[in-house]
């Protein structure tokens, strides 16, 4: 899997999916390789998708609505227009 060895992880010992931090790291600074390996285990994991939804709805991403988009192609009950933190947000 392409997750595994992802240069999103730079600062990770290993991949864990169960970790929202290590999913917004992906979402943040993935490849397109590591997109499509998510995208693909969320087509069979719902729980996966939901957790999603709750990252991009919360973390500032460069490409939430995209992700939201991604969630309702696999049948997540998303409003794809939801506010999203902005990227350039100052914390």
């Amino acid at each position: 899997m392409t997750l595994e060895r992802s240069r999103a992880l730079w600062n990770r010992s290993r991949l864990d999916l169960g970790s929202d931090e290590i999913l917004a790291q992906i979402l943040d600074r993935g490849s397109m390789d590591d997109w499509r390996d998510l995208y693909g285990m969320s087509a069979t994991d719902r729980e996966l998708r939901q957790r999603i939804v709750r990252v991009v709805l919360r973390v500032p991403l460069p490409l939430p609505h995209f992700w939201l988009a991604a969630m309702v192609s696999l049948g997540e009950d998303v409003e794809i227009g939801a506010a999203a933190p902005p990227f350039d947000a100052q914390f």
